[in-house]
């Protein structure tokens, strides 16, 4: 490792994560380390705000953080963490809008990537249910609950009117109840505001696995959340789970089904794949550490911590995955890692938690203080009171006040902030001497030429040759996307070209789903392997439709460079 400041790479920007880099500018110099962190997006979320997104009583924008002024000193790298090299110390992260591999070498490592929405052996939910987690799952959300109430006061059939106005939750745990409640004040005040729903009833179902929703509360709490639920029109079904849906109803354990448009998952979460593919003892499917935090086998050099960490006090007390532990255990990993760097005492986990709070909506909530006990109104204002505290930034805790109090005096917005998904298959003009894709550049995606010309380009030793030149109808690039290798040429447009570009994952969907488009792709496979396609550099641009491939060139004439499979186009 370098002489210079140690260089320390923190995966994640949820509580965990941030609050490690917030603390680590606290501790160390400028000199002594350089933090960088990893995440998908530039802010953070204050999750337990997040329901409130759903009923606009806080904007979109309110419960989120831009993380670059959270952690000014800290390097942010929006990016997805594709592979972690525990003995090498390199973690390799996603291509940006130039598809190269980037690879970065730490000295200390932060695992804090959370858990994931998993929905393996539960067929129709991955595309049918609406996880809850980000916050662009409570926008879509948001959204969609607008538009079925839409689509419903304009449906004549009252059974698929009743479809529309019934809300599903699986998981009764806090997020569960606090996304229900929200949900159901939302739909019941905004109902009045379509002619024909003012009054037409809407079901709202939490499904729980266990004997009571709130696990994490005491019996009591528990029981009380319960009644009030019940009284407000939730119906509760306990000791019963989500097991399979379609888009038009949810399949229960019990087979019991409940028709509807609309179900949210809470439940269940996984490790992400990338920490499910490190070589490391876990425990209860997630990653295993000691008390100072430390992954175990790589103690003074990885630490994990949050959702992906199997936690335990020094009093043996399993921690569980909520925003006030992930905060202390985000300042004891950055204790250690201080320590680590200066060779100084370590410290270790000994907090044991102060107590839950949970929202059920329309001004009342639950609360397990140090071992007291409220309920009703009382506990929602301390609900509301302990949150605001906790939320950084002087600006943000203005803006929430702000929307809280707005919300109190008018009504819900029921404007629909329509956001426009294109398919991933899209088309692309490029101009003369515009380049498609570069030599040893990640591939990424397949192309297929609709009008225009391509030039086929190949660089060794800082000499450029042209190869071939491809035309309407060839395709081009599935070499390097189906052997996971990096382009071995350059694709240059000719003149005024016009492409149709396939990405990685809609190519694979395609081979897999239809097989005749898998078959046209595997044949050219074969034709352009160094063993089944002994012609021409020009008969590797194939096509896409089946059509015939244009005439062989020699490879004598093309020239290609020596070491080059002039068959392999990628």
């Amino acid at each position: 490792m370098s002489a210079g400041p140690k260089q320390v790479l923190i995966l994640g920007g949820g509580f965990a994560g941030v609050y490690t880099a917030r603390r680590l500018e606290k501790l160390l110099r400028p000199e002594e380390a350089c933090i960088t962190l990893i995440n998908r997006e530039n802010y953070w979320v204050y999750q337990p705000m997040l329901p409130e997104v759903i009923s606009g009583s806080i904007g979109l924008t309110n419960v989120v953080s831009p993380i670059r002024r959270l952690c000014p000193r800290t390097n942010l790298i929006m990016r997805e963490v594709e592979v972690i090299n525990l003995q090498k110390q390199i973690v390799t992260i996603s291509p940006g809008f130039r598809p190269r591999e980037l690879q970065l070498k730490y000295d200390h490592l932060v695992i804090a990537l959370g858990s994931v929405t998993d929905f393996h052996g539960m067929p129709g939910m991955v595309e049918n249910a609406m996880p809850f987690r980000t916050l662009a799952d409570a926008m879509v959300l948001r959204n969609h609950l607008i538009h079925v109430l839409e689509e419903a006061d304009v449906e004549e059939n009252p059974e698929l009117r009743r479809q529309l106005l019934t809300f599903v939750v699986g998981g009764g745990g806090f997020s569960g109840v606090e996304v229900m409640a929200e949900l159901n004040d939302f739909v019941r005040s905004v109902k009045k505001n379509y002619l024909r729903l003012c009054n037409e009833p809407h079901r709202c179902v939490i499904v729980q696995a266990g004997d009571r929703i709130l696990p994490e509360m005491s019996e009591t709490l528990a029981i009380f959340a319960q009644r009030i639920l019940r009284k407000r029109g939730v119906e509760i079904i306990l000791n019963d789970r989500v097991k399979s849906a379609t888009s038009e109803k949810a399949i229960l354990q019990s087979d019991n089904e409940i028709p509807c448009k609309t179900l949210i998952s809470t439940v269940p979460s996984a490790l992400p794949p990338v920490i499910q593919k490190l070589d490391c003892p876990n425990e209860r499917g997630k990653l295993l550490v000691n008390t100072r935090l430390e992954l175990k086998n790589y103690e003074g050099k990885v630490w994990a911590l949050g959702d992906c960490a199997c936690v335990k006090t020094v009093a043996g007390t399993q921690v569980p995955p909520t925003a006030q532990h992930a905060i202390r255990e985000a300042a004891i990993a950055a204790i250690n890692i201080a320590a680590a760097v200066r060779s100084g005492e370590c410290a270790e986990f000994g907090f044991e938690g102060r107590g839950t709070l949970g929202s059920l909506g329309h001004g009342t909530a639950i609360a397990q203080i140090c071992g007291v006990k409220l309920s009703g109104f009382l506990a929602w204002c301390l609900w509301r009171c302990v949150y605001l505290m906790k939320m950084p930034g002087l600006n943000r805790k203005v803006r929430i006040v702000a929307d809280w109090l707005l919300h109190l005096l008018f009504p819900p917005e029921l404007a629909q902030t329509k956001v426009a998904f294109e398919s991933g298959i899209r088309k692309q003009h490029f101009e003369p001497g515009d380049i498609i894709f570069e030599q040893g550049d990640l591939g990424d995606n397949v192309y297929v030429i609709e009008e225009g010309e391509c030039e086929v380009l190949h660089e060794q030793k800082n000499e450029q040759k042209l190869l071939a030149t491809l035309n309407r109808g060839e395709c081009f690039g599935e070499m390097a996307l189906l052997s996971n290798r990096t382009r071995s040429a350059t694709i240059r447009a000719r003149n005024a070209t016009n492409v149709l570009i396939i990405p990685k994952a809609d190519f694979d969907k395609l081979r897999r789903s239809v097989p005749a488009f898998g078959e046209v792709f595997g044949e050219l496979v074969k034709r352009r392997s160094p063993e089944g396609a002994p012609h021409s550099f020009l008969e590797t641009a194939g096509c896409c439709g089946g059509h015939p491939i244009p005439t062989p060139v020699a490879e004598s004439e093309l020239g290609p460079p020596a070491g080059f499979a002039p068959t392999e186009l990628s």
